[in-house]
């Protein structure tokens, strides 16, 4: 092959990317002085601009130099290697830390000819760097995570929209430990690290908060859309520091680490909002676990024109909440938002002219105008309990939160014949086995097809961020497997799927509802009366227009809500 003067003037990677057929010298050269102009580096333009794959650059960078490449979807990051190195020289630079091995840094690049950085980065870190070629795109959103995982350490609580030490918790007096003083629980470095975990955790939207004590780490994680995502790391000797703060915060005994407890925190944030926490330690090898669950009183707000009912589910829901007697059941695993359904039917029901009580346990969001109980098993307040209680107050609606033995399902069932609305809900799969679950549990099979008018199963999926999800090239095959059919594909279907960026979470930004709505019909009735199992229950609703829960999660897909991984993770085929 013949070797152009240009060319022979170029060295190391633009000379590889010529060499390559990916860039052509007078390209190379126009990317070089456009990368000088915009003082960037020339990986990071030629992948901005479109020039160049970002896993071609990788790949041709180490056949240049003779330097390993490395997926970085495969690896996490070591939040210590990264604490290291100055926070502002990853961002100034571009690179991260992955491994530290004694004096040896192991450091993710995109561009090993960046020797500037390196060395810099050798000086301030007093370390031996070794560096690993990684691909641009993927190293600019690893960059940003880690700094993100970084910024909730102690060491980085400065400044925020808040005051961290001043926020306002209303919690009780802790019961002092046999080795955790006043001083550790009042720790202004732990109470600012618990602060802002929290903080951060109200303004990401996420839904739980996972503090997790090990042999040899101290791990945190959020739930954001459903998916849980490590946010800190920090020491493992502030395991018991923030354990005893948070229970403190939650008016939980401190000294009590053998049994598992329950709790609540109020954080005020300003004069007009307030979150609440709900709060439960359970014990493990290494210490207590303990979880909280935000609970945001503006999700049963939302309509239910945003939860994601197909217009003619919709219609059903509101017809059954429109009767003045019978049984509305809403299953699901937990995290599904069962309560959220629940609370969007009592909003509408929620007039001057009815009497709304509820029992849950515990009540998760407060609603003025409804009567709300908390169940307390140990003085003997349990669902049952009061049930009857509800009875004897001329109930319009009645909710309860979760049916769990024979003598609540009778109750409610009862009520539910006597001319009171009732809306609760049951942990089954889908529609149908709710109604074999509750002959399991002894309902007699006449009182449920005489008193349950609806079931509502339930999953919730990540939506598509709508700034940058793309479309997908799906064989023909793979869309029919999925359960797609042939008059989909005529129609042209179309299959969308994440990419990422600043303004969502992995693609994903927010949830969306996929629904099963069966109404028990007359011939459903039957079904249950001769004793019929679930799938007679199932193939009777196909027949009367029932969609599966797979089939509202297709629909999903078709209309560019979510992608196929996401309602492969929480449907079946």
């Amino acid at each position: 092959m013949a070797v152009s003067a240009t060319t022979a003037t170029l060295t190391g990677l633009p000379r590889r990317l010529v060499q390559d057929g990916l860039l052509t010298e007078e390209a190379v050269l126009e990317a070089q002085q456009r990368a000088l102009q915009g003082r960037v580096g020339l990986v990071p333009h030629l992948v901005r601009t479109g020039l160049v794959e970002s896993r071609m650059i990788a790949i041709a960078a180490s056949s240049e130099f003779g330097v390993p490449i490395l997926d970085l979807d495969a690896v996490e990051p070591d939040l210590d290697a990264v604490r290291a190195v100055d926070q502002k020289l990853l961002a100034k630079h571009h690179v991260l830390p992955l491994i530290l091995r004694g004096k040896r840094l192991f450091l993710a690049v995109s561009d090993p000819t960046d020797l500037q950085s390196i060395d810099e980065i050798k000086f301030q870190s007093g370390l031996r760097v070794e560096a690993v070629i990684v691909e641009e795109d993927k190293l600019a959103a690893a960059v940003n995570r880690a700094l993100e995982a970084v910024d909730t350490s102690l060491n980085s609580f400065e400044e925020d929209d808040f005051d961290l030490e001043g926020l306002e918790v209303t919690g009780g007096e802790e019961t002092p430990g046999d080795d955790i003083s006043r001083d550790d629980v009042e720790d202004a470095p732990v109470v600012r690290f618990v602060n802002k975990i929290m903080v951060d955790a109200i303004k990401r939207g996420s839904s739980d908060i996972h503090f997790e004590p090990y042999e040899k780490g101290f791990r945190v994680r959020t739930r954001q859309d459903g998916v849980l995502k490590q946010i800190a790391s920090p020491p493992i000797a502030l395991a018991p520091k923030v354990c005893a703060r948070l229970k403190v915060m939650a008016r939980l005994d401190i000294a009590e680490r053998r049994l598992p407890q329950d709790g609540r925190i109020k954080l005020r944030l300003s004069k007009t909002r307030a979150i609440d926490f709900r709060v439960n330690t359970c014990p493990t090898l290494f210490g207590e676990k303990i979880v909280l669950r935000i609970l945001d009183p503006t999700a049963a707000k939302l309509g239910i024109d945003v939860l994601g009912y197909e217009p003619f589910q919709k219609e059903l829901y509101q017809q059954a909440l429109s009767r003045p007697y019978g049984m509305i059941l809403v299953t699901g695993p937990t995290g599904s938002g069962k309560t959220v359904s629940l609370y969007t039917g009592l909003n509408i029901l929620n007039t001057e002219d009815r009497n709304i009580s509820t029992c849950e346990d515990p009540v998760e969001i407060n609603v003025p105008g409804i009567n709300q109980v908390n169940i307390n098993t140990k003085v003997g307040l349990t669902f049952a309990s009061a049930l009857k209680a509800f009875l004897r107050q001329d109930p319009d609606v009645i909710m309860v939160g979760e049916i769990r033995d024979l003598e609540t399902a009778e109750i409610a069932i009862k009520a539910a014949q006597t001319g009171h609305l009732v809306l609760s809900t049951l942990h089954t799969n889908d529609a149908p086995r709710t109604l074999t679950r509750l002959v399991d549990m002894g309902v007699k099979p006449f009182a449920i097809a005489t008193s349950v008018n609806l079931i509502i199963a339930q999953r919730l999926a990540r939506r598509l961020c709508e700034h940058c999800k793309e479309l997908r090239d799906v064989p023909r095959e793979a869309l029919l497997k999925e359960g797609f059919t042939e008059e989909d594909l005529e129609a042209g279907l179309k299959v969308y799927g994440p990419v990422g960026c600043r303004q969502c979470t992995d693609g994903y930004k927010g949830r969306v509802g996929i629904y099963q709505v069966m109404p028990v019909s007359e011939a459903i009735g039957r079904i249950i009366l001769e004793g019929g199992n679930a799938v007679q229950i199932e193939e009777q609703s196909i027949r009367e227009g029932v969609w599966t829960l797979r089939r509202s999660a297709l629909q999903k897909v078709k209309d560019g809500v979510t992608s196929l991984e996401e309602i492969n993770r929480v449907t079946i085929e």
